[in-house]
């Protein structure tokens, strides 16, 4: 390896704490991804890395040599590609995570339009409602929608995502239509379990401008978008859910929304990076793409 590999390597394996999962992300053999690093530290003549059976973290003197490390890979990537940005545009491939509703309905539908901007561009797309790490896994950018722990992650805000109250029309034949909070004791919510924490969500309402909370009796539980709005579907309860999920149930009649002065705090999406001094030109152009995209078709006028 070259000297900007050797940097580049130890930096992933900083970044995920471990050989193997560095090798696994740079597409290397673990021993080649070993080899390296004492290649490096014999090099600059100091012990850069703790190790451990369990875990690899890197010593004060790796550390401050890995803050080094990915200044130095940026401003080489930046200068790698100057002239071929200004003549053929951002190259290379980027690793994106985004909600799996989102990512079906929203962006897999528009990727021609991006791809056909940057012909030098490609794209895995990770469409899941897990949290993933985005350095352990190797991911350039992730999608996340609610609000952010302290992750350590660069987080550029795109917005806030309306959610809407519905039932199916059969529902409401049933049970009638509910047209403030205090009708919500005659009903039945379809309840929704977060799938990290299993914790079953309250039903939310904004009036004057306090947050206000209620349980909701519900015979059915799931912790699945997908679930959730086909429980709606089939008459099942009331749900809460971003406006863009049931547009087109709505569009044909086949969910209706209530209580639309009564509706949840929207909720925040925000674009995650791990931390580097520079973005790569690839990643810039797609996170402006992305940004574009999202307000234009999920927050309207209301983010």
């Amino acid at each position: 390896m070259d000297r900007i590999d050797l940097f580049r390597t130890f930096a992933r394996v900083v970044e995920c704490a471990s050989f193997t999962r560095a090798a696994d992300t740079l597409g290397l053999p673990r021993s080649s991804v070993s080899a390296a690093v004492i290649a490096l530290e014999a090099r600059v003549g100091a012990r850069l890395l703790h190790r451990s059976t369990r875990r690899v973290s890197p010593t004060q003197d790796g550390a401050a040599f890995y803050e080094r490390c990915i200044r130095l890979i940026a401003d080489v990537d930046e200068a790698e590609g100057l002239f071929r940005q200004t003549s053929v545009g951002p190259a290379g491939k980027l690793r994106i995570d985004v909600p799996g509703r989102i990512g079906r309905l929203i962006i897999a539908p528009a990727l021609p339009e991006i791809l056909a901007r940057y012909p030098q561009l490609d794209i895995d797309l990770s469409v899941t409602d897990r949290a993933v790490n985005l350095v352990e896994e190797g991911v350039d950018c992730a999608l996340r929608v609610g609000p952010l722990g302290d992750s350590g992650l660069i987080a550029r805000k795109i917005g806030n995502l309306p959610l809407v109250n519905v039932a199916s029309p059969s529902y409401l034949a049933q049970y009638g239509t509910p047209g403030v909070p205090d009708d919500l004791v005659e009903h039945l919510a379809i309840n929704y379990a977060s799938p990290s924490t299993g914790r079953v969500e309250d039903w939310e309402w904004i009036e004057k401008d306090e947050v206000r909370t209620l349980p909701m009796p519900g015979r059915v539980t799931v912790n699945n978008a997908e679930a959730y709005i086909a429980c709606c579907l089939a008459g099942l309860g009331l749900i809460q859910i971003p406006a863009y999920d049931v547009k087109r149930h709505l569009d044909a009649g086949e969910l209706v929304e209530v209580m639309p002065d009564y509706r949840a705090a929207p909720m925040p999406m925000a674009l995650l990076y791990p931390h580097r001094q520079h973005l790569s030109r690839r990643l810039q152009v797609f996170a402006d793409w992305l940004d574009e995209l999202l307000k234009r078709e999920l927050l309207d006028d209301e983010g």
